[in-house]
């Protein structure tokens, strides 16, 4: 399903937007040295209370989890880039941590994710990684014009990564969102400009370009979601759900 949001849902889309950034800010200002990943969760769950909210994640099954999830934020830490459960670890100095968040508010998902260094850093690669991920997601964005194809964000993101250095895993991507917290259109992150889906205002993309240092093949954690390199190498992911209006790409989650 491809679903293309009127004015009025628009605007309620930048409210949860600017929820998802708020929670994500906090985490990151909250979380030192000595955090525990489950602490997180909780601490993400009370502010989906007091908002509100519905988690897109804590009843969320999919085909390739082992759900339901159980949880309400994915923390992915070091060599975990994807989909991390959150379980009883306790952050460590010069942890690389990823958080992914996704909420439904009003009626409309927003969802986002941000990788950073906890404490003192190991190595300078470490903030390499993230930078390339941020440069990558700003080159899709710019890329999210009325009248472009999904295949020019792809194209945008892989560029970028590729130039630094880094492989491209096109297993998983960015997504539509709207009522729901994946639709299509898959946006992979590496492909051909000019292809795919003609990109229209209105529609809710959720873009995240993500890397691992030397390898682009992913391995399964037991517990059926965590996705992470299969070297065991430091991974980043970034992500911000993006409005296409008749003026171009807007940030929702900046």
């Amino acid at each position: 399903m491809i679903e293309i949001l009127t004015p009025a849902r628009l605007e309620l889309a930048k409210k949860s937007g600017a929820f998802v950034a708020q929670v994500l800010k906090s985490l990151q200002e909250r979380v030192v040295v000595g955090t525990n990943l489950l602490e997180i969760d909780a601490w993400a769950a009370e502010m989906i209370a007091e908002a509100g909210a519905i988690s897109c994640y804590v009843d969320y099954a999919p085909a390739f989890g082992r759900g339901p999830f159980g949880h309400v934020i994915c923390t992915s830490v070091n060599d975990a880039v994807l989909h991390g459960l959150p379980h009883d670890y306790t952050i460590a100095d010069g942890d690389l941590l990823t958080l992914d968040f996704a909420v439904s508010l009003n009626g409309v998902v927003a969802d986002a994710a941000i990788s950073f260094i906890v404490g003192t850093p190991r190595d300078p690669e470490d903030q390499r990684l993230i930078d390339a991920t941020r440069a990558a997601l700003a080159a899709g964005i710019a890329a999210a014009k009325p009248g472009a194809r999904v295949g020019d964000i792809s194209a945008a993101i892989g560029k970028v990564l590729k130039a630094a250095g880094y492989s491209v895993n096109t297993d998983f991507g960015g997504h539509g969102v709207g009522s729901t917290m994946h639709q299509e259109p898959h946006i992979a992150n590496n492909g051909k400009a000019g292809q795919g889906y003609k990109l229209k205002a209105g529609l809710l993309l959720a873009i995240e370009p993500w890397a691992m240092v030397d390898t682009a093949k992913l391995v399964m954690d037991p517990d059926g979601w965590t996705l992470r390199s299969a070297t065991g190498a430091r991974t980043a992911h970034t992500e911000h759900t993006v409005a296409i209006t008749k003026n171009g790409p807007e940030i929702l989650t900046a």
